[in-house]
């Protein structure tokens, strides 16, 4: 057995919620220069005056990385990092810790495995509520994923985290801390449900045809079936949520103008700007993600356990 045995108790939904929280926030911190390499793919050729005037362009994810240490400094590829871990402990906690509490209040009694549309209905449920609490975070996250900083800090928009929140809310409403709210919640209904849903399916099969049994090598296979699908599905709303979300005000009359610009002026393929950025990802996010929360729910129930004996 790799890791921590499975405890005998099933974790509590409060351990799944604070474990998810937690896992994702783990990931994010080593994966979240992918993550800025993206956006900054997704959004290049959005304004191709302005990036001819910075004279940056980025090609691929290393090569973007590199650009952005070397014109920004090193620090750049964790522009937003805070509103991340913000939007990973708010987000990840209700998406993913009360996926299978929304999953069994889903499924008939006497059931003893959910369908595949149960698993789905709770991958969406799960996601939309998500998003509706989590998207200010997000906002924040991409617009400073977004801006190139070329010049001195006094040439910055934002001064810092808090500070992005209360000038986005004094200059464009509350409405703008949820700006892009339909596309992100499409967005991530769908990667929810083919990260939570195919997770878990595959650890299922595999538990079920004696491959593996519940550790390590069965949470790895299983994360990175699920970072795959979901890089797949969601990538061109992912792409158009990221356009959307960092536009100023009146450059898209709506998602869907957003859309159909970006299918006219950059043609279909757009969809798929940043796809492998995309992939390496969610990919290894969802490994570290997974295989830290199985382990973090076994961690915290032997220590809730602990705390409960008597001797």
């Amino acid at each position: 057995m790799v890791g921590l045995k499975p405890t005998e108790v099933p974790p509590t939904t409060a351990v799944k919620f604070l474990g998810a929280g937690t896992a994702a926030c783990f990931a994010d911190l080593l994966t979240f220069p992918l993550d800025t390499a993206k956006v900054r793919l997704q959004i290049q050729g959005e304004n191709r005056p302005a990036q001819a005037a910075l004279g940056v362009q980025y090609r691929g994810v290393l090569g973007t990385i590199l650009t952005m240490v070397r014109t920004e400094g090193l620090r750049s590829p964790y522009n937003g990092l805070v509103a991340g871990l913000q939007r990973q402990m708010s987000f990840a906690s209700i998406r993913i810790g009360l996926y299978d509490s929304v999953k069994q209040f889903y499924t008939p009694k006497g059931v003893e495995h959910s369908s595949v549309t149960t698993r789905i209905l709770a991958g969406c449920t799960t996601g939309a509520m998500a998003v509706t609490c989590a998207q200010p975070t997000d906002v924040v996250k991409i617009r400073f994923q977004a801006s190139v900083h070329l010049g001195p800090r006094s040439d910055r928009k934002y001064g810092g985290t808090m500070d992005a929140y209360r000038t986005i809310a004094r200059e464009e409403g509350l409405r703008g801390l949820w700006k892009g709210t339909f596309p992100n919640i499409t967005r991530n209904a769908i990667v929810n449900c083919a990260e939570m849903v195919t997770y878990d399916i595959i650890k299922e099969k595999l538990l079920d045809y004696r491959l593996f049994t519940d550790n390590f090598p069965c949470h790895f296979v299983s994360a990175f079936g699920a970072g795959f699908c979901a890089t797949l599905v969601a990538s061109p709303v992912d792409v158009v949520k990221t356009r959307y979300m960092n536009s100023p005000p009146g450059q898209y009359l709506s998602p869907l103008d957003c859309m159909l610009k970006l299918v006219a002026q950059e043609g279909p393929t757009a969809f798929y700007k940043g796809f492998t950025p995309s992939f390496l990802r969610l990919g290894s996010w969802n490994v570290m993600m997974f295989v830290t929360y199985e382990q973090l729910k076994r961690a915290l129930m032997k220590v809730q356990i602990l705390r409960e004996s008597p001797f």
